[in-house]
């Protein structure tokens, strides 16, 4: 049975498919003391995230922001160790962080006490649509295929994420738009997941196109589907979930957040400035060139979307029994 469509919260993306209009008050109205400002990344350096920020940094920066912006990378705990030094911020504009559903994840999983409403959300700049990925040996070539043989095995196919993670969470929301389940087995992160995936230790792992082209086109693994509204020119004989009956629209959604309490005008500097930066032409091309769509999202979109987001994996998280708090 077909459920609601997923995920980026219909009226949020009705204003903003590649870039979206909020009014911004102009990038010098506000009065920020530091002359630069941190931007926590919480993961790697070197890693997609990592880079995706930074080449927005550097958009920013050529705009002649004041304050500067200095990427500070902050790794552990699955992105938590960074989230736990933002949240602490004062709320003065110095110091931004980024983010992704990561955020929502690890409060779900009981791994923070705190999820994206301990923040001011100033902006969302990219999406990473995910595929369904499959090693080659499996029966089934599609996502309805799949489906079909899930529901003659439930819970017997396997598929590799980081439990209580995005790469997990995006099976429990197809297990909810398909009515099926799967064995869900852990790893700790993307390059043991697609280890796996190749060795056909495992059926199934979410993919994106950046890492898993070069498997995709020798026939190494397997794409069911992607969860894009269209096709994806690079990869045009993989078939979108929604061609295939189910309303599952989807990616690793990265924007940037400021501490809980900063006042309105700083928010809104910084959501102009990387608004400019969104609609930059070369960061565009470096965002398709890496797999990841520019959908900018001013600050009340953003709330908005990560209100109708939360909402929804907070349910799927209950029945399945990851949340149980209220």
């Amino acid at each position: 049975m077909m459920k609601g469509k997923l995920l980026l919260g219909a009226a949020a993306l009705a204003t903003a498919l590649v870039t979206g209009g909020v009014a911004s008050t102009p990038a010098d109205a506000a009065d920020i003391s530091c002359r630069t400002a941190k931007l926590i990344v919480p993961w790697g350096a070197g890693g997609g995230t990592d880079v995706i920020f930074r080449v927005f940094v550097e958009a920013v920066n050529n705009q002649g922001a004041e304050p500067q912006l200095q990427v500070v990378n902050i790794s552990g705990q699955g992105g938590n160790k960074g989230a736990k030094e933002a949240v602490r911020a004062k709320p003065d504009g110095c110091t931004l962080f980024a983010i992704h559903q990561s955020a929502i994840t690890s409060f779900l999983n009981g791994r923070v006490d705190f999820t994206w409403d301990a923040f001011e959300p100033v902006a969302m700049l990219t999406r990473t649509p995910a595929i369904f990925g499959a090693n080659p040996d499996v029966p089934y070539n599609n996502i309805k295929e799949l489906v079909d043989a899930a529901k003659e095995k439930p819970g017997e196919i396997v598929a590799g994420g980081t439990l209580g993670s995005t790469s997990h969470f995006v099976f429990l929301l197809l297990e909810d738009a398909a009515g099926v389940k799967f064995r869900h087995v852990s790893y700790d992160g993307t390059r043991q997941r697609m280890t796996a995936l190749l060795a056909k230790n495992i059926e199934l792992g979410e993919i994106n196109l950046a890492s898993a082209k070069q498997y995709i086109a020798t026939g190494e693994l397997k794409a069911l589907g992607i969860t894009t509204p269209e096709r994806n020119g690079e990869i045009p004989e993989v078939m979108t979930l929604q061609e295939q009956g189910y309303d599952m629209i989807y990616g690793t959604d990265r924007g940037i957040m400021l501490p809980k309490g900063t006042p309105q005008e700083v928010i809104d500097h910084y959501g102009s400035l990387f608004e400019t930066a969104a609609n930059d032409p070369a960061v565009v091309a470096e965002m398709n060139a890496k797999g990841t769509e520019v959908v900018y999202l001013g600050p009340a979109d953003y709330t908005a979307y990560f209100e109708e987001t939360f909402a929804n994996w907070k349910r799927i998280a209950t029945e399945v029994g990851l949340y149980k708090g209220n």
